[in-house]
């Protein structure tokens, strides 16, 4: 605690005059004295002194609440967050208290990232980030930062250097940690993750979150993403569907999705899980779960730009006249076509071992399926595309 900043006695009993209620502590001043009180206990008539000794004995909830009203941040998002992070509204102070001075902290998930806090001097708090796969991993095995404004620059490319387009894909590089950050530095290291889902996990909170849904996100496109504007019409419906089965799955997007059609039509495929932060049953210990405020913690509000550029050259694609191709498969082959898909569309393509020719998109099945059905100019079963050719 630095020089300029006040006892918590001082703070308390000047406060005292206003009147103090939070987390179970409440202070005020009458003719008589101080009256303080906490959950399981009560003092009237205080002099000056005596309040003194009553923060002492009650020290936990008197730096809980100047921590919370001198230190923290007071933008409601970020307010809210770093409650949620340390369970405010699950535990008491005395347990957070408890909790919060214990090694380990109390750590909750947000996406793939895992937020402690741990209690440091005066009941102020330190958070830490990492991975929430290196949750368990020594500190020295990793890359440590200090300066949150790095965590836009982490969230640029995945494990293998490939830039991710999508800040919430669950492809959040390994191998980091944020340590000994304040407060605000904390919410601005998230932010950098994971850009507006707090305020836009606050706002759907507060029952305030707008949201666009595709009728109206894509009659506002303009230019070269104009033609999306065309899925509006006839069978535009199923286009969205597949849209969104393709991009906002929660094996695509940690998102969970809001928006729909348009406000009185519902999408048919599911938007990500729908289960609210702490929603799920967890053991009483410090750790969070896995899954409780993972996936579906943050809301999608309106179509992202990854949608809306896909959008389009799907509308394209989707504007060709069908054709009729006859080609001669056995069943094998015609399976074994449908798994490369499912492999390609699932990124599960290059984790198949090329040892494993038992599996159907294995890279020596797919060459011999190549070398067989393929001619010389690379037409499948020597069908050409155009019928002319």
């Amino acid at each position: 605690m630095s020089d300029a900043d006040p006892t918590p006695v001082d703070a308390l009993r000047e406060a005292a005059a206003d009147g103090v209620d939070f987390d179970g502590l409440t202070v005020a001043r009458d003719a008589d004295g101080f009256r303080f009180a906490v959950p399981d206990a009560r003092y009237d008539g205080l002099s000056a002194s005596e309040l003194a000794d009553a923060v002492d004995r009650h020290r936990p909830h008197v730096e809980n609440w100047l921590f919370w009203h001198q230190h923290a941040p007071q933008r409601q998002a970020e307010w809210a967050f770093l409650r949620w992070v340390e369970r405010a509204d699950d535990l008491s102070v005395p347990e957070r208290d408890a909790r919060l001075r214990d090694a380990d902290g109390i750590t909750r998930e947000w996406g793939q990232v895992a937020v402690t806090a741990r209690a440091a001097e005066g009941g102020r708090r330190r958070y830490e980030l990492r991975h929430v796969d290196d949750a368990d991993a020594d500190r020295s095995a990793l890359t440590v930062h200090a300066d949150p404004h790095e965590a836009r620059r982490l969230r640029k490319t995945d494990d293998d250097g490939d830039y991710r387009p999508l800040s919430t894909a669950p492809t959040l590089p390994h191998g980091w940690v944020f340590v000994d950050l304040d407060p605000a530095a904390a919410v601005r290291a998230v932010d950098g993750l994971y850009p507006a889902t707090v305020a836009n996990w606050h706002r759907e909170r507060e029952g305030t979150l707008d949201v666009t849904h595709w009728h109206e996100a894509v009659s506002r496109q303009t230019g070269i993403y104009g033609v999306v504007e065309t899925w509006d019409r006839g069978d535009g419906h199923d286009h969205v569907n597949w849209v969104a089965e393709a991009c906002c799955d929660d094996s695509q997007c940690l998102k969970r999705r809001e928006w729909e059609y348009d406000d009185e039509t519902p999408l048919d495929v599911d938007g990500g899980d729908r289960r609210s932060p702490g929603s799920r049953p967890e053991a009483d210990d410090n750790r969070t779960q896995s899954g409780d405020g993972g996936t579906g913690v943050f809301p999608c509000r309106e179509p992202c730009s990854l949608v809306i550029a896909a959008a389009r050259k799907w509308t394209r694609l989707e504007a060709e006249q069908s054709r009729t191709y006859e080609f001669d498969l056995t069943p094998s082959e015609k399976e074994q076509v449908e798994a490369i898909i499912d492999a390609v569309a699932d990124g599960r393509a290059g984790e198949i071992r090329d040892a494993d020719t038992g599996d159907d998109a294995n890279r020596y099945r797919a060459r011999y399926l190549r070398a067989k059905l393929f001619d010389d100019a690379g037409n499948l079963c020597g069908v050409p595309t155009d019928a002319d050719e």
